[in-house]
């Protein structure tokens, strides 16, 4: 490990937690809330910054990604092609994320963020400018795929946060 797989190890470590600390005492009905039509749930935020994480790391290791290898999609059982990350969902695919507990949220993240954690510490610095994507330019090396992962995950965390403290004072 070096300095910067371990400040990447951190920060999803935190993603991890916080991901915990958002779905602690609230029900599936809470989780599934929509505050307005059009907009997301708990649920649907949590399941969605797992899966875009799950997705994009086992493109990265190049492995299958725990979603299926794990039989989470099975567990989920969510109306969903394996494929799908959330990204470009309808309103009522948003809202097909229901009935899914708090602990099934957090041990589906907590089996994607082993397997972040695994592969980040077995790279080294140079391993991190490895090009991962050539779609873009410039293309992008798995240093910036690793902190762009990270970003989203915080950003849908927090509107996560957001809606559990409207949630649980309704």
């Amino acid at each position: 490990m070096t300095a910067s797989t371990d400040i990447l190890i951190d920060a999803f470590g935190r993603i991890r937690d916080g991901l915990r600390r958002t779905v602690r005492d609230l029900d599936e009905a809470q989780l599934s809330t929509r505050i307005e039509q059009g907009s997301n749930s708990i649920a649907w935020l949590l399941w969605h910054l797992s899966r875009v994480q799950d997705d994009h790391l086992a493109d990265a290791m190049g492995t299958e990604q725990v979603w299926t290898a794990g039989g989470w999609a099975r567990r989920f059982a969510l109306p969903f092609p394996d494929d799908a990350t959330g990204y470009g969902q309808s309103d009522e695919e948003v809202a097909a994320v229901r009935n899914v507990s708090g602990a099934l949220l957090a041990d589906y993240h907590d089996a994607v963020s082993g397997a972040t954690i695994g592969y980040l510490e077995g790279l080294t610095d140079d391993d991190l400018d490895r090009i991962v994507d050539r779609n873009w330019n410039p293309p992008v090396t798995l240093a910036v795929r690793l902190v762009s992962v990270i970003s989203d995950d915080l950003q849908h965390l927090g509107q996560a946060g957001f809606l559990r403290g409207i949630v649980s004072r309704r």
